[in-house]
């Protein structure tokens, strides 16, 4: 089956799905997650636009659901809600808006979803009501609040580089400015600033370790390796079939069902985690602008004149998947991964079980025993897709560690008479 028809395939599932919602669902906030997932798939949401898309519903829900009976620090919208406001009500009206917002071209299939949700709520009119208008006005204001967040900012033109390392064009497509530089210019939600954990930049192209990375990709990442194993090509094409987003999402849905998460612990741990790999989004391509390196494809094929004599051209050599129009240093996806897993570990534990779906692979499950592992799989991925040098990923998983504990340690803290409750 091609990538195109497994996507239109998918695409149909998942609009069947959000058309006929089932009428029970597993609750406000988790099932409204799964629905925020779902609608991004059909849209074909790219990796950073999504993450922030995530990061403002997900703050949308948290902020309504805890500011009824506040327990955490907010967001951004001060806790303000009737105390006698059903907090799933609010947690559906947030994410119902915010989507609505988000992504407007899918509002009837949001509606349907909504429809049906409140035919689950429980509670007085009056309580359902309240909740109802109070996740509204929360999520109004964070998308608010978001709109001027230089997601949209125009930048000065990009001028391609000249000098062996620098990032050029990569075929098919050839695009002659490289995507999602408003990524890197983005206010964040809980960082100081999009550069706060730059990396340290990747190696030298006359070094050692340079030389390393590049015979690496160049042997194990061709589209025609004789080294690469099936799981090794399985590996690659598993983690480039999904985003970090709906992937960790899904993976925190497991955690939580597992742990009986409260409603509230639901929506802050689902906050932090698309915040997080937001904020990680936001310092990686913060990161592939500073540096503007060239990816594989380039390196390899423009290799005579890189400086290093342990590195060889080979003008032909392709990867294994499509390399993604943007610069190589560092990975997106495993900053993501990081950011994201980095939250959960600190949730649930840095030595938890758990398992990775997607939908292009059905029935295949990915087991690890620590997050440590899966992130260590993301490197071996892109690695093995041929698109990324070993360096961009190991520093992009730091980066994502980095932003993970930062967050956690800044943002949807316990106030005050709450820290000893557990939710």
């Amino acid at each position: 089956m091609s990538t195109t028809t497994r996507t239109v395939l998918l695409a149909v599932a998942v609009l069947g799905a959000l058309a006929a919602p089932s009428a029970a669902s597993a609750d406000a906030v988790t099932d409204w997650n799964t629905t925020l997932i779902d609608a991004q798939t059909i849209a074909a949401v790219p990796g950073p636009p999504g993450t922030r898309q995530a990061a403002i519903v997900e703050a949308s829900v948290f902020d309504a659901v805890n500011g009824i009976r506040p327990r955490f620090t907010f967001v951004h919208v001060r806790p303000a809600g009737p105390r006698f406001a059903s907090r799933d009500a609010a947690a559906v009206a947030a994410a119902h808006e915010a989507l609505r917002l988000l992504l407007p071209a899918q509002a009837p299939l949001f509606d349907a979803r909504y429809a049906a949700s409140l035919a689950t709520l429980h509670g007085s009119a009056r309580s359902i009501d309240a909740g109802l208008q109070w996740g509204t006005h929360v999520a109004d204001e964070i998308a608010a609040w978001r709109a001027n967040d230089g997601s949209a900012a125009v930048l000065p033109p990009y001028v391609i580089g000249t000098d062996p390392g620098d990032w050029q064009p990569t075929p098919p497509a050839f695009v002659l400015t490289p995507a999602f530089r408003t990524a890197g210019v983005t206010q964040p939600f809980g960082l100081l600033s999009p550069s706060q954990f730059r990396p340290p930049g990747p190696p030298a192209l006359t070094s050692p370790r340079y030389a390393a990375a590049f015979n690496e990709v160049k042997e194990f990442g061709s589209l025609n390796s004789t080294v690469r194993s099936p799981a090794q090509t399985q590996t690659a094409l598993f983690w480039a079939s999904d985003s970090p987003t709906a992937l960790w999402n899904r993976v925190a849905q497991q955690l939580l069902r597992r742990h009986h998460a409260s409603l509230l612990g639901e929506a802050r741990v689902l906050a932090l985690l698309n915040m997080a790999q937001c904020d990680g989004a936001i310092g990686v391509w913060e990161a592939k602008n500073f540096y503007d390196t060239w990816r594989p494809i380039t390196a390899i094929r423009a290799a005579a004149g890189d400086g290093n004599p342990a590195t060889s051209p080979d003008p032909a050599w392709q990867p294994l998947i499509v390399t993604p129009p943007f610069q190589e240093y560092p990975s997106g996806h495993a900053g993501v991964s990081s950011a994201g897993a980095g939250i959960l570990a600190g949730f649930f534990g840095a030595r938890t079980s758990f398992f990775l779906t997607s939908p292009a692979f059905p029935g295949e499950e990915r087991h690890f025993t620590r997050f440590a592992a899966a992130l260590n799989d993301v490197a071996d991925a892109r690695t093995f897709a041929g698109i990324h040098f070993r360096t961009a990923s190991v520093d992009a998983i730091a980066l994502g560690q980095h932003v993970a504990h930062f967050l956690r340690r800044t943002m949807l803290r316990p106030r005050d008479g709450h820290r000893h409750r557990r939710h």
